[in-house]
């Protein structure tokens, strides 16, 4: 067994095509699947279910496909702390954020960039329950989530609760209030045509939670999981929505409105997340010293 025949389990599940994981890798589509079909005489059970074209892996194959992740990132680990040992910081930090919070990565990133020129940054939009997921499994180097406690599990730093408001195009909004307005209540928001961020999100969570407490009834005209097509729907006056309070995505699009909701508030704070564990990967430490640092700055 080697870290090539993992890679190469790993890459198949990403593309789910023998032809595209071999392209992928580098080599040949006869020796991706030798090398596999190796792999899988070496362990004594089969991972992959194979037709005239790749049909998935079996419960075996999942299990060992876990695993395999965690030794290549490990190996990775490994490999950047080396380099770190002889003064130089390369490599990609992993980070997972939810769509929806007050909080803007731009400065950590850009703090990361001027510290570190040479580590790259692959960012995803996940659920909360997604990021803790996968920081545990190591496909995540840090995490910026919604989290009561972070327990035993990650060492975390706190970057505040985060507030609500209401989004909205000014035309819109007259039509159907035309006083002015400089706060809004929950009780307000049913009469309004309202697009929200689909179920499973913590955010969209909280916003069920506050019209339940209240007995009041949710019924969004729009549901997306594109917080770009939801902010391009209130744009176009097709409805309004419910952002975090401040919001750079609000203010990043002229036109647009964005004032609080009464007592608007998520049901945990946001923290930065990265794995309790020992030896702390060179580069999740890195990025929680540039965030604690940016911190103070600002």
């Amino acid at each position: 067994m080697d870290i090539k025949q993992l890679r190469f389990l790993v890459a198949l599940e990403n593309s789910q095509h023998f032809g595209q994981a071999a392209e992928h890798c580098h080599v040949t589509q006869p020796t991706l699947s030798m090398r596999l079909k190796s792999l899988e005489e070496e362990l004594g059970i089969a991972l992959v279910k194979r037709g005239q074209r790749f049909e998935g892996f079996t419960e075996e194959g999942k299990r060992i496909l876990a695993w395999a992740k965690q030794v290549l990132s490990a190996y990775d680990a490994l490999k950047i702390e080396a380099s770190a040992c002889k003064g130089q910081i390369i490599g990609k930090v992993r980070i997972g954020i939810v769509p929806l919070c007050s909080y803007s990565p731009i400065p950590l990133l850009k703090q990361l960039q001027q510290d570190y020129p040479q580590v790259e940054v692959e960012l995803r939009a996940l659920s909360s329950e997604h990021i803790l997921e996968q920081l545990s499994r190591q496909q995540l180097d840090a995490g910026i989530a919604y989290l009561e406690q972070p327990g035993e599990r990650f060492q975390a730093l706190d970057l505040g609760e985060t507030r609500m408001g209401l989004l909205y195009h000014p035309q819109l909004i007259q039509q159907l209030t035309p006083d002015s307005l400089e706060e809004i209540s929950w009780s307000a928001l049913p009469q309004l045509p309202l697009g929200l961020l689909s179920q499973g999100m913590h955010f969209r969570q909280a916003i069920e939670h506050n019209f339940q407490h209240l007995g009041l009834k949710l019924q969004p005209i729009l549901e997306t999981d594109s917080v770009h097509l939801l902010v391009q729907s209130v744009l176009a006056g097709h409805c309004c929505s419910i952002m975090p309070y401040p919001s750079y995505l609000a203010a990043s699009v002229p036109g647009l409105k964005l004032i609080p909701i009464s007592g608007g508030r998520t049901l945990y704070p946001l923290r930065l997340l990265i794995r309790h564990s020992e030896p702390t990967p060179i580069l999740a430490k890195m990025l929680m010293e540039a965030a604690i640092k940016t911190q103070q700055i600002s």
